[in-house]
């Protein structure tokens, strides 16, 4: 290869410099250009050939025996400049740079990453940036949107391809077309040295910035969407999120519904989001498993919408007490009816909204066109759930 770039440098500065007493002919003109850009071509291959090689350290060579002073016998070392300067952190042992990179924040380890090629392998590790994953999107990252980050990947992946045939294509009819304009060739020259993106690849790291610079729009659920409207108190409906790092708050567009095209709400604070709790899409109807365990006081969360062309929503209420019942916990018998009566204490009393009733056994979609329908039901067992409904509390009570 290297015998090749000798012998065809020449070539290409005897074209590129010539200074003919007499016009050179057009087609000449378009073999000097041809030349040029095959001379590109060749440089842009070995580049990344020649990135790989490694300088070899002067402290592994030694002097042949007939380079060695007269008067000794054993062989001596070339100097070492490196190595009298000062220690380089890749010459720490393993488990302490590990505790280094551990400490290090996310823009630290990315900083870090453009070090050297060594560094940069260590510090896109997974188990570096599942810390940082979890602190920052553990409560709003969930099986969707694990499942949009993976197809994001096969997407990107796929348009690289296509890409890279348009540009196999155009570079083979730029070599052997010596007939095109010259301003096509020169534009072909010109895009060769832009700078190219890497892709990004199946990492943690990778996956974290594509959520850090908001490129990924991935599934959530909203509290009180649409700026806490009045008419989603209590509510937490699906959307597809994207992040704004310079007001650190979502961009939200939730599905369309009945007449209403696709809405976008910006803004949207952390405290605001959660990863969906189970994996029911937004229009299917969720099968309730507790419907048997369901007693008074239980607090639950219901599908709800306001008729079937709309999605459903996550609505928090608790399970009252029938009225043939007093309300005495040692007396009660709520349970063992067939009868399950839901309360939505956020409503005024006597609001239409305040109380429900479903059939225990025969559950699926209730309601109708003027009350909204209800759907599957989920009971709360943890108490940091029960405690974030009880932040998003109205200070007015609904009527």
């Amino acid at each position: 290869m290297l015998f090749f770039l000798v012998s065809f440098f020449p070539f290409v500065l005897l074209l590129s410099k010539s200074l003919p007493l007499e016009p050179l002919p057009q087609w000449a003109s378009e073999t000097r250009l041809v030349s040029i850009l095959l001379f590109q071509e060749v440089l842009s291959f070995l580049a990344p050939l020649l990135e790989r090689c490694r300088p070899v350290r002067a402290g592994n060579l030694t002097l042949p025996s007939s380079l060695m002073s007269p008067g000794k016998g054993r062989t001596h070392r070339v100097e070492n400049v490196e190595e009298l300067a000062e220690m380089s952190v890749l010459d720490l042992p393993e488990l302490a740079l590990d505790c280094i990179l551990g400490r290090l924040s996310p823009a630290g380890l990315c900083n870090m990453a453009a070090v050297c090629s060594s560094l940069k392998e260590r510090c896109r590790s997974d188990h570096l940036w599942e810390k940082h994953m979890k602190e920052k999107w553990g409560r709003v990252i969930g099986n969707a949107a694990r499942r949009e980050w993976k197809l994001y990947l096969a997407s990107t992946r796929d348009s690289a391809v296509g890409a890279a045939d348009i540009n196999r294509s155009k570079k083979w009819s730029g070599v052997l077309s010596c007939l095109w304009p010259i301003s096509w060739l020169n534009f072909r020259i010109d895009s060769g040295n832009k700078h190219k993106s890497p892709l990004p690849d199946d990492s943690i790291m990778s996956w974290y910035r594509s959520l850090e610079s908001g490129k990924l729009w991935f599934p959530a659920q909203v509290y009180n969407r649409e700026h806490g409207h009045v008419g989603f108190m209590l509510s937490c409906y699906d959307a597809e999120v994207s992040y704004d790092c310079s007001t650190d708050t979502f961009h939200a567009r939730y599905p369309p519904h009945g007449r209403r095209m696709m809405i976008m709400e910006e803004g949207v604070q952390w405290d605001r989001l959660r990863a969906p709790p189970v994996n029911t899409p937004a229009y299917d109807l969720h099968i309730s498993d507790c419907l048997s365990d369901l007693r008074a006081g239980d607090h639950i969360e219901i599908q709800w919408r306001r008729n079937k062309e709309f999605p459903y929503g996550w609505w928090y209420g608790v399970i009252g007490h029938l009225e043939s019942c007093d309300g005495n916990e040692l007396l009660c018998h709520c349970h063992l009816s067939d009868t399950v009566i839901l309360e939505f204490n956020q409503y005024t009393p006597g609001s239409r909204w305040r109380r429900a009733s479903i059939n225990r056994k025969a559950h699926r979609e209730e309601g109708n066109e003027t009350d909204g329908f209800y759907g599957g039901i989920r009971k709360l067992q943890s108490k940091d759930e029960i405690s974030k409904w009880r932040q998003l509390w109205p200070k007015d009570v609904l009527v």
